[in-house]
């Protein structure tokens, strides 16, 4: 079977693994999204500024 090196090795390799996945889970669904969404946000603005700049010009 395993020796006891051979399972903290795999004990590390499964944590490793496990965090992984749940900082991508939690990228996809929050950070990402979050940033785009701002930076949509951001956009509009500048044009929303721009063309209201230009209209009292």
């Amino acid at each position: 079977m395993f020796e006891f090196d051979q399972y903290l090795g795999f004990l590390a390799f499964l944590t490793i693994l496990t965090i992984g996945f749940w900082l991508m889970i939690f990228l996809l669904t929050f950070v990402v999204p979050y940033w785009l969404i701002g930076n949509i946000k951001e956009l509009v603005k500048e044009k929303r500024d721009k063309k209201k700049a230009a209209r009292n010009s």
